[in-house]
Formats: C-alpha cells, sequence, structure tokens
C-alpha cells in the first residue's frame, strides 16, 4: 500500500501530469492514477522534465467503476487531484458521461471515503460553472457532459460536506496542447483562415499552463476556497481578432481581414470554414470574474506571464509539431521572420540547409556532432518569411546574437549564404564547410528535371518528391512536402532556384577570395565539375544529398576529423576539370 498526500486522476494528461510535476517540485508524495497503458508516457515526459520521481508511485485505475478499480493500494491521502477527462469533440453521449460525469463523481465519492482528506480539487472547463442541470448532448457531448457534472458534484458535496474546490480553466497553453485555439493557429499557419467566426467583441480566453498546475497545487492550502469555483484565465487576453493578428504578425503570415457570425458559419460546409461544429459552441463574447482567482493567485505568489509573449511561444509549438502531428523539435522558433532551431547565442556550428529541404533536413547530422548547433530556414523557404534583405544582411542578422566563432556549414543553396558571411566577416568564422555546393556542379533542377510548375511540385506526394531528389522518405521530406504546401512557398523555392542559377560564376569567385578554411563534401553520383583548390571528400553511393544518407560520415568532415570511410579525390577531379 502507498503512503501519499496527495493523488491525481488523470496524471498522463496535459493538466495532469504538470500536476504532478509541480507537486512533486514542491516536496509532495503523489500517487498518479493513470489508466493501464499510460505508466510509461507519463515517466518519460517526468524524465524529460528533469523533475525529482522519488517521491513518485504510479497506480492503475478506473474512473469508470465506483471503487476507481484501485481496492486499497492507497493510503494516507489529504489532497485528491480530479484530472481526468475525455477531452474531444464529437465524442458520443455515453462515452463522455460514463467519464466526463459518472467518472467524476465516483472519484468524489473515493475522495469522501478518506478519513484523512483535506480537499478534492476537481478540474473542469471555464464554461462549465453556471446553472448545469440536464444537457443537450445532441449540441455536444464534450461540454454537455462538463457542465451536468459541475452542478451535480457541487450539490453532492454540499449537501454531504465534502471539501470540494472547482478549478475552471479556459484554454491552457503550454507545449503539447492541440485542443480548441491551436487548430485555428495551424489554419492560420496553413493559409486556410479566410474569416474568423463570431464578432470583434468574441472572447475566447488563455491561460498558462505553468500558472494553472501551480493556482490548483496551492487550492488545499488556502481553507477559504472551499466550495467555491475559480476561472483560471487572463483577463488580459485580447478579443478573438486581435489575438490572432498578434500571432498572424509573429508568424508573418496574413491574418484575415473578416468575422462570420458563427449562425451562418454553422450553416457552411465544414470543408469551407475548416471549423468544429462542436468547437462554434466556445465562440462567445462573454466575460468572466476573476476577481477571487486574483486574490488566491497573489497569496500564492503567482501572476500570469506576458500574454502576448505567452501566445507566440505557444504558436511557434504549432508550427513546430504541425499541430501535434509530429514530435516538435526542441529550442525552436521564430526570430522576426525566420525559423531558427537550436543554440542561438554559443552555437559550435551553424548549419544552412539546401532546397527544398528545411533546418529539419539536420536532425541525424546534429545528433552525431552532439554539440550546440544553430540551424535556420532560408529566408522565403521552409518556415521562413520572404525578406527582401540580401542574403549577405540576412546572415549578419542571424549571427547578430552569436558569440562564439562557429564552423559554418551551408547545403546546396545553402553556401550561397555561408560564402556570403565568410568573405565579410572572416574573424567570426572558423571553418566552412560546403556539402554539394550547386555553385561548381551540373547545373540542373533536382525538384523537377521537366520544368514542372510550382503548382504541380506543392501537389506531389512525398514519395514522388523523395524520389526525385534521390533520397529516402521520412521527417524531412514529410516537413518538406508540408512546407511546399503552404501559400507562396513553393513559388519563392522556384524563384531562389532561378537566381541561384543566375549568380552560379559570382559565388563561385567570392569563394575563392575566402581566407578563413573550407571543406567541400561531395556524393560521388554527383560530382564538382568546375575546379577549386578546396579540400574535397566524396561519400560514395550517395548524391546531393549526403547529410540525410550518411550523416555519421558528414558529421565527421564537420568535426575537423577528416573522411574516414570516405574517399578523398578532389586531385582527380581537379585534373579531369581541366
Amino acid at each position: 500500500m502507498a503512503h501519499t498526500d496527495s493523488i491525481v486522476f488523470g496524471a498522463a494528461g496535459f493538466i495532469g501530469r504538470s500536476l504532478v510535476a509541480e507537486l512533486l517540485r514542491t516536496g509532495h508524495t503523489v500517487t498518479a492514477a493513470l489508466r493501464a497503458g499510460s505508466q510509461d508516457r507519463l515517466r518519460i515526459w517526468l524524465d524529460e522534465q528533469s523533475v525529482d520521481t522519488a517521491g513518485l508511485t504510479i497506480t492503475t485505475t478506473d474512473i469508470g467503476e465506483p471503487d476507481l478499480a484501485l481496492g486499497d493500494t492507497v493510503d494516507g491521502v489529504r489532497d485528491v487531484y480530479n484530472a481526468a477527462a475525455l477531452m474531444k469533440f464529437g465524442l458520443a453521449a455515453d462515452v463522455a458521461r460514463r467519464v466526463n460525469l459518472d467518472g467524476a463523481v465516483h472519484v468524489l465519492e473515493w475522495a469522501a471515503r478518506q478519513p484523512d482528506l483535506r480537499r478534492i480539487v476537481h478540474i473542469t472547463g471555464y464554461r462549465a460553472a453556471g446553472d448545469g442541470g440536464t444537457q443537450d448532448y445532441g449540441d455536444g457531448a464534450y461540454e454537455a457532459s462538463k457542465v451536468e457534472a459541475d452542478l451535480l458534484l457541487r450539490r453532492i458535496a454540499a449537501d454531504r460536506d465534502i471539501p470540494l474546490t472547482m478549478a475552471n480553466p479556459a484554454g491552457v497553453l503550454g507545449p503539447g496542447q492541440y485542443f480548441g485555439l491551436s487548430d485555428i493557429i495551424d489554419n492560420l499557419w496553413q493559409g486556410r483562415l479566410p474569416a474568423l467566426p463570431g464578432s470583434a467583441d468574441t472572447f475566447v480566453p488563455v491561460v498558462d499552463l505553468d500558472y494553472v498546475a501551480r493556482f490548483i497545487a496551492g487550492l488545499p492550502t488556502q481553507p477559504d476556497t472551499v466550495g467555491k469555483s475559480y476561472p483560471l484565465l487572463d483577463a488580459a487576453t485580447p478579443a478573438l481578432p486581435e489575438l490572432i493578428r498578434l500571432v498572424a504578425d509573429h508568424l508573418h503570415v496574413a491574418a484575415p481581414r473578416f468575422t462570420l457570425p458563427t449562425a451562418l458559419v454553422r450553416r457552411l460546409p465544414r470543408a469551407v470554414t475548416n471549423a468544429d461544429p462542436e468547437a462554434l459552441s466556445f465562440i462567445s463574447s462573454d466575460r468572466y470574474d476573476t476577481s477571487d482567482s486574483d486574490i488566491v493567485a497573489r497569496r500564492l505568489g503567482i501572476g500570469h506571464p506576458p500574454v502576448s509573449e505567452l501566445l507566440r511561444t505557444y504558436a511557434d509549438g504549432i508550427v513546430a509539431s504541425r499541430n501535434g502531428t509530429v514530435a516538435p523539435t526542441p529550442k525552436s522558433g521564430f526570430r522576426g521572420g525566420t525559423w531558427l532551431v537550436g543554440e542561438q547565442v554559443d552555437p559550435e556550428y551553424v548549419l544552412l540547409h539546401g532546397i527544398p529541404v528545411d533546418s529539419d533536413s539536420w536532425a541525424e547530422v546534429v545528433r552525431e556532432l552532439d554539440a550546440p548547433t544553430l540551424a535556420a530556414d532560408l529566408p522565403g523557404l521552409g518556415r521562413s518569411a520572404a525578406s527582401t534583405q540580401s542574403t549577405g544582411d540576412w546572415m549578419a542578422d542571424l549571427m547578430a546574437p552569436v558569440r562564439t566563432r562557429p564552423v559554418i556549414v551551408g547545403h546546396s543553396f545553402g553556401t550561397w549564404a555561408a560564402v556570403e558571411f565568410a568573405l565579410r566577416h572572416p574573424d567570426r568564422v572558423s571553418r566552412l564547410v560546403l556539402i554539394a555546393p550547386a555553385f561548381l556542379q551540373q547545373p540542373a533542377s533536382r525538384l523537377t528535371g521537366s520544368h514542372l510548375a510550382a503548382e504541380v511540385v506543392k501537389r506531389m506526394p512525398a514519395a514522388t518528391l523523395a524520389a526525385r531528389l534521390g533520397i529516402p522518405e521520412g521527417p524531412t521530406i514529410a516537413s518538406a512536402v508540408a512546407n511546399l504546401r503552404r501559400p507562396g512557398v513553393a513559388q519563392r523555392t522556384f524563384a531562389a532556384l532561378r537566381a541561384a542559377g543566375a549568380s552560379r560564376d559570382e559565388i563561385a569567385a567570392k569563394l575563392a577570395r575566402v581566407t578563413v578554411p573550407v571543406d567541400i563534401i561531395v556524393g560521388s553520383d554527383d560530382p564538382l565539375i568546375e575546379p577549386t583548390d578546396r579540400p574535397v571528400t566524396t561519400i560514395a553511393d550517395t548524391g546531393h544529398y549526403p547529410q540525410l544518407t550518411h550523416p555519421d560520415q558528414v558529421a565527421r568532415v564537420i568535426r575537423g576529423e577528416g573522411a574516414s570511410a570516405a574517399t578523398q579525390y578532389a586531385e582527380d577531379i581537379q585534373t579531369s576539370s581541366r
């Protein structure tokens, strides 16, 4: 039997896991009550957050059962937190009720039987508190089940003198939250948000995940919070149109100029609106009194971060994870209009991609390097916004915060920027590594081979694009395809190819004047055709993207360890070129 002072139901969920982490960090012993199969997910997440789990016990539960399937496995509980819920649109009514209503009642009644109980905190939605009562589940089982449960729990607690507190978070923003606002931001990023539902006064409040976890963890320490409900939201959240404009400015995309009444949006086909009908019930101009919540927060010593900063960080996470469809790259986001990944101040290596891939194409090389790196999406390509700056000026801005003297690595089109910076600022570069420098290779479009239009390429399946580029399918191609399908990216990619072709001789002449050490890497199937006096490493059995096919060999050259598994034949190339 585990002796614990706190138990968290739904401990592997978005709020539940952060609550577990907060309780452990503040010295509590915690039992995480999880559905079977969720244990590893919680442990991995806590480990990634560097949380000391010495005070953690994990047990399985089923809140659909009256005894929660816990038996006598837990002892000494003072504080019970219920973060268990099905948070999903499109739920069947019986499924939503079993967890969000019946399960909540089972947790409340189990808590009431604990001899050392100090408090039960039930976590529900910010729109749940109200008159409650029987709900019309035809309008959406998720919200209906939460609203009905709110009234029922408060009524049972009052009748039986159970020390219950309700926490009512609004749209909780933090890593891993892909619900509600995330879909609006993703549609904005993809160019699929021609108008906003609602009006100029629509209010979709947000709140920081860390604020929510610290507030909820502290509620049992405040005796006067029994029997009360606390809306958790940042009252400084701007109205929805202004919120989306703020996010659009950060992402460097166009914000929708119009709003449409929700009654009209409901009548339009979902393929046109990209709006979940159930989500429209959250589109409202209602405001919420947070004065009691603010008093408790001040006692606990917590406050909201600036809402603009919270929104920008959250939007970066949506872009990095493609709205939860892939694992986000750590330390990634926008600075200005440029998408950056990694260490921005003290990198040992700066990585610049080629066409049509993006900074994700360096993932395997970064793992091999095992050192601080900074990778950037080139202007107008990948996730970066178009820029009117010259290549040299863009590189100067990219490198402005850098305090080290890194190795700058460029692949294909990325070699243009690498050479420009090394020529202008040799004192700030330790070495250049140029991978498949296209200006010294056969001038051909590896995207098309037959001058396919940008509109065709942007609709090309990942497998087809990978085959044309001669690289394996995987995350790099998936990211490239996702980028090319965003408005304007395919067109800018082809424009960059044309500009590169017109400046081959110019950049080759600039390379000849670079004074820092330079190493060149090529694949045996994509050799140099122009002479060079720089050392050349040729990697066998690959083409224009050796960093994708042979990242270990590429990393060795980048580290300056030579090409132990590759073949050096710079002299042969120079001889044949002459």
